[in-house]
């Protein structure tokens, strides 16, 4: 399963310390100008090495297009792309190909395959996401000729928990720092959090929030692929995840009835709107027309610069203390890729729809 989506889709290939990694979009609609500057931009803002919070691995991240791409504009052929990984250090991983590291995907991976790339952690690294951002950032692309916006936010790092809903926040102000949180006071305390578990060579986790507004009613394929359940596939595919709620989630045990329904009602415009949405956007897994409104959980990332005790392959106790370089938190750069699978979710939607002749088609 390296393929997401259905007409949207994006095919992964590449490992952390392999000579590249890359993609392949095939289902992109023709005809539509990528901005490619803001394809960069937006890919440099999970780049590694650009921020104390973040690794020190120093990569460019520069995204090589090589099909599907005539004159600026798609034209509905595969969409075939590359980015070259430069600056590893596979040495940092030498001691500990025969481990069994606490946590990571050495022993499940080298079970399923009966061999494993020790090298950075191979294809299970997080270093794959970087090919999902860039096909996020061309689905956000199409999605804006939609009127619709798609939006992620770190709203928890450990026990610092933003308390003000979405609504009360400048969105376009997420990527003003480098905790990528829009209250500046509370991305302050975040930061000090993250920066003292790094200082004692541990990590921490958190939580990223995502909106989309502006997504129709209708979004949906009942009773298996529910767009709840499609959005929370695409929320677990990423590395280091551990929850997915939305709309009130799991708050929503601690409320009667009465106080959960989302009532409806008519606004100025006479749009059917809900007065609360406690749905988040969703409900019987067709979206409603709300805004869609959902929570990821990460956890601290599992390499620590602390000894502990694990087992080898030979199933001998061992203490050992890792190297290589790795972030103290995994939340600030998953949140543009919680923002990309986010994106191609609802255009992979948008298109399906599209093909049973319910959206008309939008003019590029």
């Amino acid at each position: 399963m390296n393929t997401f989506g259905r007409l949207f889709r994006l095919t992964t290939f590449g490992e952390s310390h392999g000579k590249a990694i890359g993609g392949v979009i095939d289902g992109c609609p023709p005809n539509f100008a990528i901005d490619f500057e803001q394809v960069q931009k937006f890919v440099d803002l999970r780049r590694p090495g650009t921020s104390l919070l973040f690794s020190q691995r120093q990569e460019q991240d520069k995204v090589q297009f090589l099909s599907g791409i005539f004159k600026g504009k798609t034209t509905g052929a595969p969409i075939a792309f590359v980015i070259y990984n430069k600056e590893y250090r596979s040495s940092d991983y030498e001691n500990l190909k025969d481990l069994y590291r606490p946590s990571h995907g050495d022993f499940t991976y080298e079970k399923k395959y009966g061999i494993r790339d020790w090298r950075g952690s191979g294809r299970y690294s997080a270093r794959e996401t970087a090919v999902r951002v860039v096909a996020g950032a061309i689905a956000m692309q199409i999605l804006d000729k939609f009127g619709i916006k798609v939006f992620a936010y770190t709203s928890q790092i450990g026990s610092i928990s933003l308390q003000k809903a979405y609504t009360e926040l400048n969105l376009t102000k997420i990527y003003a720092n480098d905790v990528r949180c829009p209250d500046e006071r509370l991305a302050d305390m975040m930061r000090q959090e993250i920066l003292k578990a790094k200082q004692q060579g541990d990590t921490v986790g958190g939580v990223v929030t995502g909106v989309i507004q502006g997504v129709p009613a209708g979004l949906g394929e009942p009773i298996y692929d529910k767009f709840s359940a499609r959005l929370a596939y695409a929320m677990l595919s990423i590395p280091a995840t551990k929850g997915f709620e939305f709309g009130s989630g799991f708050s929503a045990v601690q409320m009667k009835g009465s106080e959960h329904n989302d009532l409806f009602d008519i606004d100025e415009r006479g749009n059917l709107i809900t007065k609360t949405n406690n749905s988040g956007g969703i409900q019987a897994g067709i979206t409603n027309g709300m805004d869609i409104v959902f929570r990821v959980a990460f956890k601290p990332v599992s390499t620590i610069f602390k000894e502990q005790q694990t087992v080898d392959r030979q199933l001998k106790k061992v203490r050992y203390r890792p190297g290589g370089r790795h972030d103290p938190c995994p939340v600030p750069r998953a949140v543009p890729v919680v923002q990309a699978m986010a994106a191609m979710t609802v255009l992979d939607f948008l298109l399906l729809r599209q093909k049973d002749g319910l959206m008309i088609d939008v003019e590029y």
